[in-house]
């Protein structure tokens, strides 16, 4: 084997250039294959985590119809005591659940005392929200955020409604909401800080505590509107999904049909479609690397079988088995697969260092200034460096099946 593999390098050294070029052209393919999967999945990540752990969570439970007519954010639709215990003991007996945050949500009028505007609000318990969406006190752009990042009597706005209200921290504010018996209630808030908007709807979210939302709303009892989970490993969404709908699907009403429904955060926000669109030009860029794997290197075994055919004569005269000549080309392309790839791994690999060293920032709606950190695991590496070097093994096997079958009479009289 190891006399085959001096042949097969003496061989392809013998064409320099066109080894070189075919070499050359995997490596790229290599580097710029693994540099997307790196960059768009640190992209992917990074869009990811300032839905669910700024806004969304990972999982979100709600009553039946309630994501469908979230626009109007029905208060009729809102979970009730005894079926929040019951959600809470599944979900405390869930290994995969690090932390969940009741809300209660509502459409209500923002008042500077001159002008009024629209507001969604969202009803939390500060403690168990900053468990279940670690980055929301980070998405604070002025105010205090030492201490409880929010009391009952305060008020977190988002900075687009800020700047067109021109109201600024410590100011008074009032909100007036419509309960669900159609009475309306009003309550002033001081306003504690202004928050970075996030894109898309949650984009005129504020946040008070859930006690002043239930006042504002008179409710005789604790209602939730949904509850926001977070999961210890973001890659057991779908593990956790399909466990907590199960668990959940034995609540019924009287018509023996479930009574809540369970939904990721992509079917929750419209950017998954981003996320979606990531992962098919990553299958794309795939294509076209094995595209110009099989192209080339299926060039340079095509031009080495006709350049070598009365050499190929030769030693199949003095009695080289067929089986010698097919190892001798599907080794050359081995060679060519194996020494492109490894290349190709090694340069992008310190193109990805070299990125995390450099810190590049970018902006994503209005988030500004999010880091990009490229990385990329053992098995991507090997299932592209795999994929490569079996693209090049079939690519040589007819060159070198029609080299091992040549009748060496005529390989020899071959001008």
């Amino acid at each position: 084997m190891l006399n085959l593999l001096k042949i097969a390098v003496r061989n392809l050294a013998r064409f320099r250039r066109r080894t070189l070029l075919t070499s050359t052209l995997i490596t790229l393919g290599i580097v710029a294959v693994l540099l997307f999967i790196a960059t768009a999945g640190s992209f992917k990540a990074m869009m990811i985590s300032q839905f669910t752990d700024a806004v969304l969570g990972h999982l979100e439970v709600h009553r039946k119809g309630y994501v469908a007519s979230i626009d109007t954010l029905p208060l009729n639709l809102n979970m009730q005591p005894q079926m929040v215990k019951k959600i809470e003991q599944v979900l405390g007996s869930m290994d995969e659940v690090e932390a969940y945050s009741e809300r209660v949500k509502l459409g209500a009028m923002f008042s500077n005392f001159t002008e009024t505007a629209s507001i969604r609000i969202n009803g939390i318990d500060p403690q168990k929200e900053i468990a279940a969406t670690p980055l929301l006190p980070g998405r604070i752009i002025d105010g205090s955020k030492e201490g409880a990042v929010l009391k009952p009597g305060e008020i977190l706005i988002p900075t687009l409604l800020a700047r067109g209200m021109k109201v600024k921290v410590g100011d008074t504010i009032v909100l007036v909401a419509t309960n669900r018996d159609g009475s309306v209630n009003a309550k002033t808030f001081l306003v504690r800080a202004i928050m970075e908007s996030i894109t898309g709807p949650s984009g005129r979210d504020g946040y008070i505590h859930i006690d002043d939302a239930r006042t504002l709303l008179r409710m005789a009892q604790p209602e939730i509107s949904e509850i926001a989970i977070r999961l210890k490993d973001p890659a057991q969404l779908e593990q956790a999904y399909a466990k907590l709908n199960q668990e959940l699907s034995g609540m019924l009403n009287k018509e023996n049909k479930p009574v809540l429904e369970v939904h990721t955060w992509a079917s929750l926000s419209p950017f998954s479609n981003i996320a979606n669109m990531i992962d098919v030009l990553t299958v794309f860029i795939k294509i076209m690397l094995v595209s110009i794997v099989l192209i080339s290197v299926m060039n340079v075994m095509v031009m080495a079988v006709y350049e070598r055919i009365r050499e190929i004569g030769m030693i199949s005269a003095i009695g080289t088995p067929p089986r010698r000549i097919l190892s001798l080309f599907l080794t050359e392309g081995l060679v060519l697969g194996v020494g492109g790839t490894a290349l190709g791994t090694v340069i992008s690999l310190a193109v990805i260092y070299a990125l995390n060293i450099w810190k590049i920032k970018f902006n994503f709606g209005q988030q500004q200034g999010l880091l990009l950190s490229p990385a990329i695991s053992a098995a991507d590496i090997a299932i592209i460096a795999g994929t490569v070097v079996l693209i090049a093994l079939l690519a040589s096997l007819q060159p070198a099946w029609k080299a091992s079958r040549m009748d060496p009479v005529k390989a020899l009289g071959h001008v």
